[in-house]
């Protein structure tokens, strides 16, 4: 305890403290806790995660630190890690968590006060969100039948083919006795395919299964907890200023602030 007071008071992170620290992160379930694709095959076990946390602390804790404020001023903030700014930066992330239960038929729509161009804009952006999403899910070898958009068009085939061998059993006759009546044959298949959708409760766009509004917040809490730490672990470079957001010192002071204040909490507490 003295260790690590004086080293609060100095402005530095004690060995204690790191260890700590790692010890308390690396047993954290594996489903919640987010490494870059470079290092996940050697973050399996609580010891291979324990050894890779408190080398990041190791090495420079402060910089460790001024991100965990950063995230802290973001979070408060709330649009940075909001749903939207977090599915521009991972489309195909948030899909896989959040996105294909979520209801995606208004995403095109004209919005209360909105101009037709600033409508035009978004449907265009939502364009190049889907087609990035395409191209991870290409990359990754997903399944066609699975891509975005395209959700649903199995159950469409297949009833297609059932509706081509009835026809096919009664001599070419359509079921409602026209043989050939192509205006019609459109209009059922039109039905046909809404009814597959509505059916299976998918938009347009294809949505999954429909979640309880607590699992789908523990989705989204899943979600944005990988993101965080994506921008702790300077992923976000692209979004973001690191070398700004690493130099300020005011971000240690504020951290170690808050930090001790949590400490002295918990003292009263215990007590």
């Amino acid at each position: 305890m003295p260790e690590e007071e004086t080293s609060s008071s100095t402005g530095t992170m004690s060995s204690l403290a790191m260890e700590a620290m790692a010890e308390r992160l690396s047993n954290l379930s594996l489903d919640t806790l987010y490494f870059p694709r470079s290092i996940q095959s050697s973050a399996t076990t609580p010891s291979q995660r324990k050894s890779i946390f408190l080398d990041l602390v190791s090495r420079d804790p402060s910089i460790f630190l001024g991100r965990r404020a950063y995230l802290e001023k973001l979070v408060c903030e709330g649009e940075y890690f909001s749903d939207e700014a977090m599915r521009e930066r991972e489309p195909y992330l948030h899909r896989e968590y959040v996105g294909k239960f979520q209801d995606v038929s208004g995403r095109g729509m004209a919005r209360p006060g909105e101009r037709w161009s600033e409508t035009l804009m978004r449907r265009s952006e939502e364009a190049r969100l889907v087609q990035k999403i395409r191209q991870e899910q290409m990359m990754l070898g997903v399944d066609k039948r699975e891509w975005v958009g395209n959700e649903g068009e199995e159950e469409e085939e297949e009833m297609e083919e059932e509706e081509a061998e009835e026809i096919k059993q009664r001599g070419g006759e359509k079921p409602n006795g026209c043989s050939n009546c192509p205006g019609e044959e459109a209009m059922d298949h039109q039905v046909a395919t809404s009814s597959s959708r509505c059916a299976n409760g998918r938009s347009t766009e294809g949505a999954g299964p429909t979640l309880s509004e607590g699992e789908m917040q523990d989705q989204m809490d899943q979600f944005t907890y990988i993101m965080q730490q994506k921008f702790l672990s300077g992923e976000d470079h692209q979004d973001l200023d690191y070398s700004k957001i690493d130099e300020d010192e005011t971000l240690d002071d504020r951290w170690l602030r808050e930090a001790n204040q949590d400490a002295e909490e918990k003292y009263f507490e215990e007590d």
